[in-house]
């Protein structure tokens, strides 16, 4: 009897593992078919939690949730679009010299690139001979029905854009005038067990966490940024403003943004000086800089509470942009802080903190390991 009894637990909990994890993968392929309508949602989740903050401050001076939400979020909106007015000018410059920056580019690294010269030269040649061919052909239509179809989808991305960006705003909007009740309320709808004022003091927790996580974060990023300027301008480079703004924004994506802010500021320096030392003076200095921010100021400032398990940082930076593009890398390192924050603030969430935490163990988070270890059975140490 005894058997039978451990066949049909086991039995069970099989299915029940099996149901979960069917259950989660058709909730990815719900989230990637659908990620033109879930995206801009989710962003706007973020976006509220974030700025909930001055929103409640205003509320408690006595101004009206909606009064306040429409205040904070047109001075954000219009923080963002001053920096992106501020650096579309040089962006379309360096834009609208690329061929001939691509071509320095290749003729400085030529002994490195010679492989991809020549399959650039054969990529030439055969357009060459298509354009021949269509000439010969008469196929002036077929060109036209090119520039309409381009058109076409370039209208669309356009449209889609416009759509994901009021779908933003307006929901944005709303949940900062609703504020944390209405947000707990709609989680009290489609979650059983809970009570409103449980979901509000969780929210509670996370608004302050994330807050202060983007806040102290922003501070830390634009101070990189005005560095990356200055040692831009000390060693000579275009539009030095225009990278410091790239390195600040870019950090806003761990470890992936200082990356990539690095790769384009040696690619500008190789095509803007003929010195390969200065070169490698422009990369040094910003790698030292990201190496200070990294190492020293990002864990003074934001502290180790926050930290995230760099695997999994970077396997959410993978699958966010994989599923959302953008909107999932924007959203990737959040969440993780989210869920930790979660996981502190819940009796059943131990395993899931210490799951997300990183991979420096404290002597109590060890003993806390050691203890739920023996709560569930396993073996001591």
């Amino acid at each position: 009897m005894g058997k039978l009894d451990l066949l049909a637990n086991t039995r069970g909990h099989t299915g029940f593992n099996t149901g979960k994890f069917l259950m989660l993968a058709v909730l990815g392929c719900l989230l990637y078919v659908g990620r033109a309508a879930f995206s801009p949602i989710a962003l706007a989740l973020l976006f509220s939690l974030v700025l909930s903050g001055p929103v409640e401050a205003l509320h408690r001076l006595r101004i009206p949730r909606n009064v306040s939400a429409a205040l904070i979020l047109l001075v954000v909106l219009s923080l963002m679009a001053g920096v992106v007015n501020l650096i579309w000018a040089p962006s379309q410059e360096w834009f609208a010299k690329a061929p001939q920056t691509m071509s320095l580019i290749k003729r400085k690294l030529s002994p490195v690139a010679s492989f991809m010269v020549h399959i650039d030269d054969l990529r030439k040649n055969a357009a060459s001979i298509e354009m021949a061919s269509r000439a010969q052909g008469g196929a002036q239509p077929v060109a036209v029905v090119a520039g309409e179809s381009a058109s076409a989808v370039i209208l669309d991305a356009t449209s889609g854009t416009l759509a994901g960006i009021s779908t933003f705003v307006i929901v944005t909007l709303f949940l900062l005038a609703g504020g944390p009740p209405m947000l707990a309320r709609m989680t009290v709808a489609f979650v059983d067990n809970l009570n409103v004022s449980y979901v509000i003091h969780i929210l509670e927790k996370l608004r302050a966490e994330l807050g202060r996580f983007y806040i102290t974060t922003t501070l830390i990023n634009v101070g990189l940024g005005i560095a990356t300027a200055a040692a831009m301008t000390a060693w000579g480079m275009p539009t030095a403003y225009l990278w410091g703004i790239v390195a600040a924004v870019l950090n806003y994506i761990p470890y992936a943004g200082a990356a990539i802010t690095l790769i384009l500021l040696t690619l500008v320096a190789l095509v803007s000086f003929n010195s390969l030392s200065h070169v490698f003076g422009v990369a040094a200095t910003y790698g030292t800089l990201a190496l200070i921010e990294g190492q020293i100021v990002q864990p003074l400032l934001v502290g180790r509470r926050l930290n995230v398990n760099p695997l999994l940082v970077f396997l959410g930076l993978w699958f966010g942009g994989l599923f959302w593009g953008i909107s999932g890398v924007i959203l990737a390192t959040p969440l993780l802080v989210a869920l930790k924050v979660i996981a502190e603030n819940t009796e059943s969430g131990a395993a899931l903190m210490e799951f997300l935490g990183p991979n420096g163990q404290s002597a109590d988070r060890v003993n806390r390991l050691r203890q739920l270890a023996r709560r569930k059975g396993g073996p001591r140490q």
